[in-house]
């Protein structure tokens, strides 16, 4: 426990090394001599099977010149994820699990994967974490940078002990990063005032939602804001509606719906609301009870709450990004520069994926 009574969580995966012939062979649904013969280019193996297994080794990253330079080499990899620290159901559980997932798939390659969490409403609490990383030295960080000027400070450092890190979630121009996961934040904030106010009457009121923080805003909200502003400045829509920023407590509901209450006695043209963070359920539930589920609302991540809200036509819009995908793409682009010397790309925007009631089940059910 760090001195901000943070408990602070390391995790190591003990997975089994090898990669087997036999493992590859199931997962293509082929014989174990078609994945020989397409390994070692010999024989012959139809087109159908070859893309079977090309297809398992590239999920699995492989390729027999790589796998047996890894294996070769005695050198053990730690990279340390820092992230929020979160309760299951929250948005960055999966965030966890595409860590989890990278863990057991990059072990081969003398890959160590350790978790440590930080409270992302206190800035001090990543402050600690972060001095207790450096500390620990590793090989690489992946990191989700809430607290800008903290975020700065921390990634000067390590620059300073040549040790390279990565962003997930959002990203800070200012530092020498390897690769960004995640959406483009800014982009996100353009669409969702696009989606929100594109059917709203002229004068409508709209609640602008964020939570209270202990340290500088959220650099993910902030983004946000900045591109659902720029839409609203670009399109000359100041005089047509009124924005009503709003602070909510993290830790007391009752409160925050004493907050709400008052804003819809003070304000009698609410017709939209938006949150840039996971947590809209927290306002759907709110309006509900009010009486305001007519309330046009968008948030963001898919949250099962959020997704139930959606559903029930509480929420209009869900904005999704993908998160097990920019935790687990992280990992494996480090592997590939830091272990194989291989070309990377700096920027990866995952799609921004608009989801409502009609689409949810199947974007839900859908897998890869």
């Amino acid at each position: 426990m760090c001195e901000h009574g943070i408990i602070v969580y390391v995790e190591m995966r003990e997975i089994n090394p090898k990669i087997r012939i036999k493992d590859i062979a199931e997962l293509a649904g082929v014989s174990e001599g078609t994945v020989d013969r397409v390994l070692h280019q010999r024989g012959d193996v139809s087109e159908k099977s070859k893309l079977a297994v090309t297809k398992v080794l590239e999920e699995m990253n492989y390729t027999p010149n790589l796998f047996a330079r890894s294996l070769a080499s005695k050198k053990q990899y730690r990279f340390v994820c820092l992230y929020p620290m979160h309760q299951p159901g929250e948005y960055w559980e999966n965030v966890d699990k595409g860590f989890d997932l990278a863990a057991i798939d990059f072990i081969h390659h003398n890959v160590h994967v350790e978790k440590r969490w930080f409270n992302q409403f206190d800035s001090n609490s990543f402050i600690a974490v972060s001095n207790e990383v450096l500390s620990s030295e590793p090989d690489a960080v992946a990191l989700s940078p809430i607290f800008r000027e903290e975020t700065i400070e921390f990634t000067n450092e390590l620059t300073k002990r040549d040790i390279p890190f990565s962003f997930i979630d959002s990203q800070i121009d200012d530092v020498d990063f390897l690769t960004y996961y995640g959406q483009n934040s800014f982009k996100s904030g353009y669409i969702a005032a696009k989606l929100l106010l594109s059917e709203l009457s002229e004068k409508a009121q709209i609640l602008v939602i964020r939570t209270h923080r202990k340290g500088s805003a959220s650099n993910q909200t902030l983004a946000r804001n900045k591109g659902f502003m720029q839409y609203i400045n670009e399109f000359n829509l100041q005089e047509k509606f009124e924005l009503i920023n709003v602070e909510l407590n993290n830790d007391d509901e009752n409160a925050n719906l004493q907050t709400l209450k008052e804003k819809f006695n003070t304000y009698t043209n609410i017709k939209g609301a938006i949150t840039f963070n996971s947590k809209v359920y927290r306002l759907a539930m709110h309006l509900a009870a009010l009486d305001h589920a007519d309330v046009r609302l968008i948030g963001y991540d898919l949250l099962e709450k959020n997704i139930s809200y959606l559903k029930q036509d509480v929420v209009s819009y869900l904005i999704a990004q993908r998160p097990d995908k920019q935790a687990y793409f992280t990992v494996r682009d480090m592997c590939r520069e830091l272990i194989f010397k291989q070309e990377i790309r700096k920027i990866n925007y995952v799609p921004i994926d608009i989801l409502i009631k009609e689409n949810i089940e199947d974007y839900m059910y859908f897998t890869e």
